[in-house]
């Protein structure tokens, strides 16, 4: 337990794992962690990829336990994070806790962006040299968890250009349908970008801005039950959500999000809370936006 006024150090200033807990990036020639060609294969005909191994359940057991110390608000490193939410639905009823910066917080959770076992994947899926974008946290209670709408990921990212972008979604604890397991809308990445229309509220709110066409798509989603370390990725233009949790177990997850190396900045104001502007026009890197891999 940290005493009261502990100070935490921003781990964003160390551009590499700083504990042993997850192995080393392959080098040239190093074949492992890629994905088969019918993996790849299914990522670009559907628009996602799951049930892959991306931690060990040590690996899943470190993370919990720091999950455990930051979702505390009065946490010492609480500034830290780009964006805090103990409850981002509107309903007191459904919680659905989402923070964004865990990995400048705790350890594990810094280490877990240059996990190779996600990084090599991603880097396949994205055709190219892959940068850290941001990550995610979202929990949902046991009894009372919140949903989380459905929504296309880069509606929210449009501040960088061009669209190179790729989702990661880990279950720390098993994430079954009854407990309100992250949903696909298959092959809806080949929709154009949609407005944004809330994320944690009314789950069905996506359907004021959807075609005919698009509204029976809709009536067809695939519940992504993984158990506790498997990944998910998706693209960031596929429609996905996740209902309510009632169940007597928590679901909690956490997500990285990752960018094709050349993105560049699209706005002249912060692109997350806390990280210093880059300029419009400008690719994307360094200290807050690294490169995973290849290394180098």
């Amino acid at each position: 337990m940290m005493e009261p006024g502990h100070r935490v150090e921003d781990l964003s200033h160390f551009s590499g794992p700083i504990t042993d807990l997850f192995d080393r990036m392959p080098g040239p020639g190093d074949n492992s962690f890629r994905l088969t060609t019918k993996q790849i294969e299914h990522f670009h005909q559907f628009g996602y990829v799951s049930g892959i191994r991306g931690l060990t359940e040590d690996q899943a057991d470190r993370l919990v336990e720091e999950l455990a110390q930051i979702m505390d608000p009065t946490h010492p490193g609480n500034s830290l994070f780009h964006e805090f939410h103990t409850n981002e639905s509107a309903d007191p009823n459904r919680v659905l806790f989402h923070a964004l910066g865990a990995w400048r917080i705790t350890p594990a959770f810094h280490d877990l962006v240059w996990n190779p076992a996600i990084a090599v994947p991603a880097s396949q899926l994205l055709d190219g040299p892959v940068h850290f974008w941001h990550d995610q946290l979202f929990c949902k209670p046991a009894k009372h968890g919140g949903v989380v709408a459905w929504h296309q990921d880069y509606s929210y990212w449009t501040r960088t250009k061009p669209m190179g972008h790729l989702t990661c979604w880990m279950a720390l604890e098993d994430a079954t349908l009854e407990n309100g397991c992250l949903q696909y809308i298959p092959g809806s990445h080949q929709w154009d970008l949609l407005p944004i229309t809330g994320l944690a509220g009314n789950m069905e709110s996506i359907r004021e801005v959807l075609s005919p066409e698009q509204m029976r798509a809709m009536e067809n989603p695939v519940a992504i039950e993984v158990k506790k370390g498997q990944i998910s990725f998706h693209h960031p233009l596929l429609i996905h959500g996740s209902f309510a949790n009632s169940t007597d177990r928590s679901r909690r997850a956490t997500v990285l999000n990752f960018f094709r190396e050349g993105t560049r900045s699209d706005a002249n104001e912060p692109l997350l809370q806390g990280v210093p502007v880059v300029p419009k026009g400008t690719e994307l890197g360094g200290r807050f936006f690294p490169r995973l891999y290849p290394v180098g």
